[in-house]
């Protein structure tokens, strides 16, 4: 005797060897043995025999004409030996009742389970539904296998044209586009970014990479609302200084400025004064709203994404001829020997008597030209009222600030790696195509200009960071714990000592017009100018605020992205500048060695760190002449080999030689990490202190 039964929702069929009262034991063909209990036993049978009847009645089931087996069923519940006799007649064979039973249990849209081989009809309506369904499921497979066949022919379909940064990097695993990128993928047995690729889907690499950046950081996109910038009602004192600014000259968003008075007398006040939109915007206003959902101004060559709009940033900032608010530090020191002996903050409304470039002044002002005794080119060189000597004054100031902190760092920063300017030429719209020229040119960091700026914010941050800090009012500070490896610069709500610039505390405060974290800094450094020793009760942000903590992780996460833009977006014009100069070999140094025999080197005269194979005995430090391989303008990639070993050097250079407040800028760009898995399943400016 034979039965079949269900097992876990599968019917198996076997010879029955003994029986208990409640249980028989069972042998399938495979010689495996089964405790069966009653329950489970839906057939006996003689014959044929269990391996047969299975083969039999399943091909016999799938021609089961369901809609009339429906029709057939009764109201109330039944058995499938029942149904098997209105639909083959009063004496269906044991194949039959099988098949029956199988087509039952293979159709939940007409039959629902009411128990061990018992069913029960759907309602019509939900029979219709259930069928409307499959039909849609049927139309979007075979639209999936239509899309997968256009994208393996080299054909896009439009709806995967219109979800291409969706598929790749945030994709809906159930949609039918997604879908058909991964079957395609799979049947041209091509990487889904290769694929896509070839099938015309990428409109050219630099779009790629400026829409892949829009989708994941402005899916809303890049414009603003219409906001008009809130007026400064306070009554702000006159400054009696004439200030000055040092930036570049595409800089639209002047947060700080220079004064200094007192020269030749012996005490001299120098005066860092900082654009103060903190006056005006204040802590969930409209404004605010939008600085705090962008927290920083995003940049890359040819173009910028202000945190602010520009008709805000021009009502604030320093722009020379004009009487600007501004939070001002007063600094008071020793003319000789810069020894400080008090500093000030103060509200208030400061005279900007120009704004000096760097690209139009580095090459006049240099340490020569500063210790010189001549006067003959000072007239041409600076705009009136700036001088040559308070130029000198403020120089030797920095040297000496420098000088201090690397004391108390414990290693001199040797700005080793000079900064890189890029200029697209041809440049029509306000985006770059990417078919601009591209020029690439230097600035050595620590140049006078720009030693002087960097030590005068680093100056100003320190000092109303710990101002802050023995007010009892809460801010946002850098910090890091020591310079040892693996020790990184993090953000948090304590003034702890930053051992990477060599100061107690360090609290960004002097980029308002383009870091939100330097507003929310002001926003405290206002309150402690206004109250004094009460500012931490009229503060916007009170000790252990939820808010101030969740703009330091909102902040973390979106600077983070844009630092990688803008290096991913130099990195492709650095690579452009090699395919336009016809650039097939460049010099470079040993910085990593990595696995498999590879080296990370950083090029001599160009923003570009890659990997290189080479046979040769290769140590770190050493200067290396290499061919360059392929250039891969999606992934950002550029391979080379060692041709020639040129010397070693013993000082090459490591991130924490530099300001350590900046992060290690040598894997800028590699190849992408996109989303789509074809192995699935079908279920389902750098950081300087400076800017």
């Amino acid at each position: 005797m034979h039965v079949l039964f269900d097992e876990a929702g599968k019917f198996l069929a076997g010879r029955i060897l003994s029986e208990a009262e409640a249980s028989a034991q069972v042998e399938l063909d495979s010689g495996k043995r089964l405790k069966v209990k009653s329950a489970n036993q839906l057939l006996r049978f003689d014959k044929p025999a269990p391996a047969e009847l299975l083969a039999r009645a399943q091909p016999m089931a799938a021609e089961v004409e369901l809609p009339l087996a429906w029709e057939f069923a009764p109201e109330a519940e039944f058995g499938f030996d029942e149904l098997a006799a209105d639909y083959f007649g009063d004496a269906p064979d044991v194949v039959q009742r099988t098949a029956m039973l199988m087509a039952l249990q293979d159709a939940p849209h007409y039959f629902r389970r009411a128990g061990k081989g018992r069913f029960r009809k759907a309602p019509a309506d939900i029979v219709a539904q259930a069928l409307a369904a499959i039909e849609k499921k049927k139309q979007i497979a075979a639209q999936i296998n239509e899309w997968a066949g256009e994208l393996v022919a080299g054909q896009t379909p439009q709806p995967v044209r219109d979800q291409l940064y969706k598929i790749l990097f945030k994709p809906d695993k159930n949609a039918p586009e997604y879908k058909a990128v991964v079957e395609a993928s799979r049947n041209a047995q091509l990487a889904p970014l290769t694929l896509l690729q070839r099938a015309g889907a990428i409109e050219s690499p630099y779009q790629f990479h400026w829409q892949r950046f829009l989708f994941e950081n402005f899916p809303k996109g890049t414009g603003f609302p219409p906001l008009a910038a809130a007026a400064i009602t306070e009554e702000l004192p006159l400054a009696n200084v004439q200030a000055f600014s040092i930036d570049d000259s595409h800089t639209t968003e002047i947060d700080d400025a220079l004064s200094l008075q007192g020269l030749g007398t012996g005490t001299v006040v120098v005066g860092i004064h900082i654009a103060a939109p903190g006056l005006a915007i204040q802590p969930d206003d409209a404004l605010d709203q939008v600085a705090r959902a962008r927290l920083s101004t995003v940049y890359m060559p040819g173009y910028k994404i202000t945190m602010l709009p520009d008709d805000v940033v021009q009502t604030y900032t320093l722009s020379e001829g004009r009487d600007v608010p501004a939070v001002s530090l007063y600094v008071t020191m020793n003319e000789a020997t810069f020894d400080i002996q008090h500093s000030e903050t103060r509200l208030e409304r400061v005279p900007i008597a120009a704004n000096l470039r760097h690209d139009q002044l580095d090459h006049i002002v240099t340490p020569e030209w500063l210790s010189g005794n001549s006067h003959s080119e000072e007239k041409s060189a600076l705009p009136a009222p700036v001088e040559r000597k308070q130029l000198s004054f403020l120089y030797r100031l920095a040297q000496h600030l420098k000088a201090g902190r690397e004391r108390v760092r414990g290693k001199p920063e040797t700005f080793s790696r000079p900064d890189y300017t890029f200029r697209l030429v041809g440049q029509q719209g306000d985006v770059p195509t990417g078919k601009e020229q591209v020029q690439i040119t230097t600035r050595q960091r620590g140049a006078p200009l720009d030693l002087i700026v960097a030590e005068a914010m680093i100056l100003a941050n320190s000092t109303w960071g710990q101002w802050l800090g023995t007010l009892g009012v809460p801010g946002i500070y850098r910090s890091q714990a020591s310079l040892l490896p693996g020790i990184k610069v993090r953000m948090g709500a304590k003034a702890l000592p930053h051992a990477g610039i060599g100061v107690p505390a360090y609290a960004w405060s002097t980029s308002p017009l383009r870091r939100y974290v330097d507003l929310v800094n002001q926003w405290q450094i206002i309150a402690a100018a206004r109250h004094g020793k009460t500012a931490a009760l009229a503060a916007p942000f009170k000790p252990k605020d939820a808010q101030l903590f969740a703009v330091i992780s909102a902040f973390d996460a979106a600077y983070s992205a844009y630092n990688a833009h803008q290096a991913s977006m130099e990195r492709f014009w650095t690579l452009q500048h090699l395919r336009q100069h016809g650039t097939t070999e460049v010099t470079a140094q040993l910085i990593k060695e990595m696995a498999g025999g590879a080296w990370l080197v950083r090029a001599e005269e160009l923003p570009l760190v890659f990997s290189v194979m080479g046979t040769q005995a290769l140590v770190r430090g050493m200067r290396v002449r290499v061919k360059l391989g392929a250039i891969d303008d999606i992934s950002l990639d550029v391979h080379g080999t060692v041709t020639e070993v040129l010397a070693a050097n013993a000082n090459v250079s490591s991130p924490a030689d530099d300001n350590s407040d900046e992060e290690d800028d040598a894997p800028a760009a590699g190849p992408l990490t996109i989303a789509v898995d074809v192995n699935e399943s079908e279920a389902g400016s750098p950081d300087n202190p400076a800017s």
